[in-house]
């Protein structure tokens, strides 16, 4: 059987490798993606964030991809794409039996390629999506980095009024441009009644819905472009007076350009499940991400992706060799509350100024924008050009200053933290508009909000963030007393392990990891 043949070729291979990136699970995964390739059952693999991190789980199943007689479908990212050309297949095609053709493209070759092909998130899943054949149905397809899936799926779904499409508009209906302005006009009046927030954008309200609609009504249907077809499409379920605007499952929301006076509009579902279901079936899927949940089954993470029988593995973190220094002060204001912005500049300075002599860059995470340039400025006027604010070139001892985005985006390209100082968890904020959205469905189904999606959220977030400094057992700041004073802080502390806690600030600390250093 095909597993017994990757076994063998691969265990092989890593005992020639001298120096390759040790991982005591790549026979077992790659037993069981060859068991998916040759049953055709769908499988869901964690391989835990500092693996996931590195991407060494990469070698097995490639090595599965290349042994196995079939066809196959991997989806990555151009920068994954690249290093699997470039490094895994050329470096495991010198051993293993294995001699497919391998094409990179955005759809099937040809209707008798017999090989491997890689191509990426959005090519694969607009295929799917519009299901035009663009991938033939049962070919095996192995999905790299689903942690990321459900936000690849949505910016799929997400449709779009941009302001280039005013001006298509108008073009189409050269007798109505009057009515077409005097929309745009009302529209754009409505939307930037709007108060300013960090996220610019906003849930469309009813008066903006009835500019919409009431434009859509009086143009001919026959000569509207397709894009503002689709879009008011979507709209025309909100002409049902039974329908209350605010507790409508679909989400419509609007970015704002202050000052350039632009705005554009989207839509895009909330639930995707039902939307995805159709495709799972399609073909058998292994899907391979980081640390999706506590649990080995997911229940979340497949429920909200419409994945239901699929062989859920997990694999379990080196205990001795991932283990974090994790300090987490136990009287720090809450961060709701006025005192907090000066306690936690305060942990700031203290933390770097007790570091600064340790070799290493240190990050500090915050989300709040606001906060992220105050703290910027005052530890700048201090520590001057070490610190940089969401930058990639740093010195060997620099201090980086970064919101989650920036940080989860290129934390592979910079060197792992001796010191990561996380300001407050990574809830998402329902001050943001679109996070409001998915919260008030959430409440309508009469579903625990906070532990089905807040929670889950933040703790993904915080072991992707942490997964760099786990290479070096370095120290995690965690300046969110929330981790203490909360119940759901032992579900967090309980994700964040292994650690181990440090309940006070000492020289010494920073002075231990110089010490490695050398030696």
């Amino acid at each position: 059987m095909i597993e017994a043949e990757v076994h063998l070729s691969l265990h092989n291979f890593l005992r020639s490798q001298v120096g390759f990136p040790s991982w005591p699970h790549h026979l077992t995964m790659a037993r069981l993606v060859a068991r998916a390739l040759r049953m055709g059952r769908s499988a869901l693999i964690q391989v835990g964030s500092v693996c996931g991190h590195q991407g060494r789980y990469r070698t097995s199943f490639i090595a599965s991809a290349l042994i196995w007689h079939g066809s196959v479908i991997i989806v990555a990212s151009e920068t994954v794409q690249q290093r699997l050309l470039k490094v895994e297949i050329p470096r495991l095609k010198q051993w293993l039996p294995a001699n497919k053709p391998i094409r990179i493209g955005d759809n099937w070759p040809s209707p008798d390629f017999q090989g491997l092909l890689l191509t990426s998130p959005a090519a694969w899943l607009k295929g799917q999506l519009a299901d035009n054949n663009a991938f033939p149905k049962h070919i095996p397809t192995i999905i790299d980095g689903v942690d990321d899936l459900e936000d690849w799926v949505r910016s799929q779904l997400t449709q779009s009024i941009e302001p280039h499409d005013w001006d298509e508009l108008m073009l189409a209906y050269p007798h109505e441009v009057e009515l077409i302005r005097e929309a745009r006009v009302q529209l754009t009046h409505q939307l930037f009644q709007h108060p300013e927030n960090p996220y610019h954008c906003y849930l469309i309200s009813q008066p903006e819905i009835e500019i919409l609609q009431r434009l859509y009504l009086d143009l001919d249907k026959n000569h509207l472009p397709d894009n503002w077809r689709n879009f008011c499409q979507k709209l025309l379920y909100l002409e049902d007076s039974s329908l209350n605007f605010s507790s409508y499952v679909p989400l419509f929301w609007s970015t704002i350009a202050r000052r350039q006076g632009l705005f554009s509009l989207h839509y895009a579902p909330i639930e995707l499940g039902k939307i995805l279901e159709p495709i799972w079936q399609r073909q058998p899927v292994v899907l391979i991400g980081s640390s999706l949940e506590p649990e080995t089954e997911a229940p979340l993470f497949r429920q909200r992706l419409g994945l239901e029988d699929v062989t859920c593995l997990k694999f379990a973190s080196d205990s001795q060799g991932e283990a974090i220094q994790l300090y987490v002060p136990y009287k720090l204001p809450l961060p709701n509350t006025p005192e907090f912005q000066g306690a936690l500049i305060h942990q700031v300075r203290t933390l770097v100024c007790l570091s600064a002599t340790a070799t290493g860059m240190t990050v500090i995470l915050i989300g709040d924008v606001p906060l992220k340039s105050k703290v910027a400025t005052i530890l700048a006027s201090e520590f001057g050009s070490r610190v940089q604010v969401e930058k990639t070139c740093l010195d060997e001892n620099g201090i980086l200053i970064t919101g989650w985005e920036f940080w989860r985006e290129n934390q592979g390209v910079l060197p792992s933290p001796r010191l990561l100082i996380i300001a407050t968890l990574p809830l998402p904020s329902l001050e943001n508009p679109l996070v409001a959205g998915r919260v008030a469905h959430y409440k309508r189904s009469h579903q625990d909000w906070f532990r089905l999606y807040l929670l889950p959220t933040a703790m993904n977030e915080l072991q992707r963030a942490i997964a760099p400094v786990r290479e070096n057992q370095g120290i995690v700041a965690l300046l969110d007393s929330r981790v203490v004073n909360r119940s759901y802080g032992v579900q967090i502390l309980s994700a964040l392990s292994p650690l181990a806690r440090l309940n006070y600030l000492d020289p010494s600390l920073f002075a231990a990891n110089n010490e490695d250093d050398s030696s």
